[in-house]
């Protein structure tokens, strides 16, 4: 039997992980992102930054469940949370006045959950 799902080990700990906090602080937002990353590599999401522009609030939280795109501009502090970013999209981030951080940095800092966003 030909073995299914990721089999990147960091993405399947980061799952756990998640899994396990949305259960702990009955968080149903991390059991969501964890469904969403342990897609297959080619149904990822990939989000430019004109999106999170657009649907984003000043200060909010964002989570993009795969990699963002420097694509578009960025004018307004956003703290984005992603697998990957481009190096375009860390310097727009940045230079909005915003952070690009990993989901499991979040994780930690958010462990509820509260009032973050998922962008697909």
């Amino acid at each position: 039997m030909k073995r299914t799902g990721p089999t990147n080990y960091l993405i399947i700990r980061l799952a756990r992980e998640l899994r396990k906090a949305g259960n702990e602080n009955n968080a149903k937002v991390w059991h969501r992102v964890a469904e969403l990353i342990l897609r297959p590599t080619r149904k990822r999401v990939e989000v430019n930054l004109s999106k999170i522009n657009r649907y984003a609030k000043e200060n909010e939280i964002v989570v993009v469940p795969g990699k963002v795109l420097g694509s578009g501009t960025l004018d307004k502090p956003v703290t984005v949370a992603a697998l990957s970013f481009s190096k375009g999209a860390i310097l727009k981030i940045k230079s909005a006045g915003g952070k690009a951080i990993t989901i499991s940095e979040l994780l930690k800092e958010n462990p509820k959950g509260s009032r973050v966003r998922i962008m697909i």
